[in-house]
């Protein structure tokens, strides 16, 4: 192996370990409306699953390293790159089964947005994300011919879902980043900025999978909940971090899961800590 060769394995991996962390940390936040986090839940059946989440999110880095490594070779967001990262992925999809299960929706953000980084090194996230959504755009020609949730949601809803926010060049993920940006500079605590940046994506994202377990109107109940909290001053006053406390109680109570939100906020923070 060359020196070049070597580093350029050591740049991939150093991409895919960035992405993991991201989610990590994503997993991490608490209380999070209605999604996984490590409070001392009650039942604990759920506390497995939070822990089985942790451990596979590390089930990612192989995956999301050959991502970045087959980005970087290829040099361009064509149709044959994005055929491959779908190979990759499903592979990928197959192996974290295998240790609990979990993260489909942000191994193909960061998928996406691995493969984008490596592509231009030293670019910017709004670079990043219009490189993604190039990749997005192409048709992946291997994949399964059949409906998924979020694609069936998509045609009965017209909601854009994860492959129309992707090809979209990630807004969502965009305004999570600028919605971090403000809550740090507004003097909110790490957790409770990214906690904002969560409920800045619930508050106008058409999750496809809050579609399928809620509703429209469980979704539009959703966003509501999401724009109140904000409204109420963010998650570090006391009458925002009350509204959160009410939302996750509404949400959690319904078994509704804003998994897509999630995704996103997981993509937005590999970005953050990719240019910071």
């Amino acid at each position: 192996m060359t020196g070049t060769q070597h580093n350029d394995d050591r740049e991939d991996e150093a991409l895919a370990q960035t992405a993991v962390d991201a989610l990590v940390g994503q997993l991490a936040l608490a209380p999070k409306p209605g999604l996984p986090d490590p409070r001392d839940l009650t039942a604990r059946a759920t506390r497995r699953d939070h822990s089985a989440l942790r451990w596979s999110a590390r089930a990612l880095l192989p995956g999301l390293t050959a991502m970045a490594a087959t980005a970087r070779r290829t040099g361009e967001p064509s149709a044959r790159l994005r055929t491959d990262l779908g190979a990759i992925g499903r592979s990928t999809e197959h192996t974290v089964a295998l240790t609990g299960g979990g993260h489909r929706g942000a191994l193909w953000a960061l998928g996406l947005l691995v493969a984008a980084a490596a592509l231009r090194p030293v670019a910017g996230a709004a670079d990043i994300t219009t490189l993604a959504g190039q990749l997005a755009a192409h048709p992946d020609r291997r994949a399964p011919r059949r409906p998924s949730r979020g694609s069936t949601m998509s045609a009965r809803y017209g909601a854009a879902g994860a492959r129309g926010e992707a090809r979209a060049g990630f807004p969502h993920v965009r305004r999570a980043l600028t919605a971090l940006t403000t809550a740090r500079k507004q003097g909110a605590t790490e957790p409770q900025a990214r906690l904002d940046a969560l409920l800045t994506v619930m508050s106008t994202l058409q999750d496809t999978e809050l579609l399928y377990t809620a509703g429209p109107m469980g979704l539009r109940q959703v966003q509501a909940g999401a724009r109140g909290v904000l409204e109420a001053g963010g998650t570090s006053t006391e009458r925002g971090a009350a509204a959160l406390r009410a939302l996750d109680t509404n949400l959690t109570s319904h078994a509704w899961a804003p998994g897509g939100s999630g995704a996103l906020l997981t993509g937005a923070l590999f970005l953050d800590a990719l240019i910071s």
